[in-house]
Order: C-alpha cells, then sequence, then structure tokens
C-alpha cells in the first residue's frame, strides 16, 4: 500500500493531467458486472501519459494489471489491492488510412478502442474482414492479447503490425507474424507488453453486403447465446477433441445455480450474472461443473476468463 501511495504521488506530480481513480469500483468495467474496488487505477489518454504511468510503475517495482473492456474478466469481491491501467482518450480512436500501392486500404485503432466499433466502422467505410467481431464486447488491446474470434475468424487474421509500450515504458512494434498467435493466446498473454494501437489490412466490399453478413451473426448471437445477462463470454477453454458447452450440456448442468450465478439455460458453455452474483458465486459455481464434467466425462474443463484477485 505504501509503494501505491508512492506512485499515486508521482503521476499526480509528474504526470499533469493524468486521471486517477483510487477504490474504483471494479464491477463498472467488466462485462461480468462483478469486482470490488481496485485500489488504485489510472486512464491514460496519450501515449505520453501511458509512458509516463509503466515507467513510474515500472521504476518503484509495482506490477500494473492491463484492463480491456473486462470482457474476458472475474474480479474479487474485495477487489484488487494493486494497480490497474485502462486505456482512454487518444487509445479509442480509429483511423483509415490511403491505401498503398496493393490498393489494400489499411485501418488503425487503438488499444482501447471496442472491437465491436472497429468491426461496425470497417463496415461503413465498405471494408470486409471483420465482421465475426461485430458482437465480441472486447477492445482492441484486449482481443489481440488473447486472438479473440468467434465463427470461424480471430483478430490475428487481419493484423499488419502491433505497437505496444512495454514494462519501463518504451515502445515496440511487432509484425503480426512475430506475435506467436494461438488459441486464445500470444506473446502479449504474459502481460509484459501492453497493446496500444494496431494496424489491419482490410479488402473493399459492398458496405450493404458486409452488414447483411454482420446481421446474419448477430441473429445467430440473440438465438444462442444469453446476451439478456452480464457474463463474461465462454467461462472455458475448448478442450482438445470436445466442446466445452457440449460436455456442461451433457451432464444436465444447464440452469445449475450458486446464488446469483447460473449456467445459462439458453447455451452451457456461458455462466450469467442472473442478478446480485457475486465472484464466489461464479467459482463455486465453476467449481461444481468442473468436477461433475470430470466425473462423468473424465475430461477436465479450464476457466478460459482470467480472476483477478
Amino acid at each position: 500500500m505504501e509503494r501505491l501511495e508512492e506512485l499515486k504521488k508521482r503521476l499526480t506530480e509528474g504526470c499533469p493531467g493524468l486521471e486517477l481513480r483510487v477504490n474504483e469500483p471494479m464491477s463498472r468495467h467488466t462485462t461480468f458486472r462483478i469486482g470490488g474496488p481496485a485500489a488504485l487505477m489510472a486512464l491514460p489518454r496519450t501515449i505520453t501519459e501511458a509512458a509516463c504511468v509503466l515507467k513510474t510503475a515500472w521504476e518503484l517495482d509495482v506490477d500494473p494489471f492491463f484492463l480491456g473492456n473486462g470482457s474476458n474478466l472475474l474480479v474479487a469481491d474485495e477487489g484488487c489491492p494493486g494497480f490497474v491501467v485502462k486505456l482512454a482518450g487518444e487509445f479509442e480512436e480509429i483511423c483509415l488510412h490511403p491505401s498503398p500501392q496493393n490498393g489494400q486500404p489499411l485501418l488503425s485503432a487503438g488499444g482501447g478502442a471496442l472491437l465491436s466499433k472497429l468491426s461496425h466502422q470497417a463496415q461503413k467505410w465498405g471494408l470486409t474482414g471483420l465482421e465475426f467481431a461485430s458482437g465480441i464486447p472486447g477492445s482492441v488491446g484486449g482481443a489481440i492479447t488473447m486472438n479473440a474470434g468467434a465463427y470461424g475468424g480471430e483478430i490475428s487474421q487481419k493484423l499488419l503490425w502491433v505497437c505496444v509500450l512495454d514494462r519501463n515504458g518504451e515502445k515496440q512494434n511487432f509484425r503480426a507474424s512475430e506475435c506467436s498467435f494461438d488459441y486464445r493466446k500470444s506473446i502479449f498473454s504474459g502481460g509484459d507488453f501492453f497493446v496500444v494501437e494496431a494496424l489491419f489490412r482490410l479488402e473493399p466490399d459492398d458496405p450493404a453486403a458486409i452488414k447483411a453478413r454482420m446481421d446474419e451473426l448477430t441473429a445467430q448471437r440473440k438465438a444462442k447465446q444469453p446476451l439478456e445477462y452480464p457474463s463474461a463470454g465462454s467461462m472455458f477453454k475448448r478442450p482438445t477433441g470436445h466442446f466445452a458447452a457440449a460436455l456442461i450440456d451433457q451432464c444436465g448442468l444447464k440452469g445449475l445455480t450458486a446464488g446469483g450465478a447460473q449456467v445459462s439455460e439458453k447455451h452451457a458453455g456461458f455462466v450469467v450474472n442472473r442478478g446480485g452474483a457475486t465472484c464466489a458465486d461464479v467459482l463455486e459455481l465453476v467449481r461444481q461443473v468442473k468436477e461433475r464434467v470430470l466425473q462423468q466425462t473424465g475430461v477436465e474443463l479450464e476457466m478460459e476468463v482470467k480472476v483477478l484477485k
């Protein structure tokens, strides 16, 4: 706590204008709508502020937690006693760049931009390739960090390069081929780099045709996923040779509850907050699901959602 107080003091003095929040409720920053307060949160709006934040934290040996849109995150009820950094301001911008010689337009997005907004903006500009992302609630930075995907598409497929800050606040650029993308992970998954900007190469197409594909995917999501309740999306990773939702359904666990948390009755791969669910409720429900699935099928499920405590 002393180091956090010193960090707050140095950031206040050394980075005028930086937004700092003390005891910020994390339930405001996660799609689960669950979580106690973060002891200290910084919301840098420029690359200068972000570099200052990371460099100062590094000097004080404070380990920041990089927060995107909180769409794959469960925060402890007692909160997070550490330092959380969330991008704002210019990091939420999306820009179209003149076509290079090969004629394919380039699209840049800050790490704090919503992936759904990026997808819809690409559609308006008549650019195809990100339709799959229209319903993913994460940020661009978070999506790249975990190589988010849906309906056969992954964020890495249209990515050219990524700009990051390391823990010392220094900028580094990575080509997409250097990011070690795999199923729900990348070179950034370890938390040593903070994604601040990305560049995508998309292809021209008729905006109406792109929108039609997006509408079709939206209809599929609404029909199959419990979008009416707060959740963190798929609760479990896909086991080798299986599908987590199918295993959970096979074990008769749809509708299973623990406090305010429930295995969705619409999609067994989702755990939803039916109202007033706590982190403890969710973790207890996950424990029960994993235990029952292992007993009945011999398959051990692994959480895809991260837990911050």
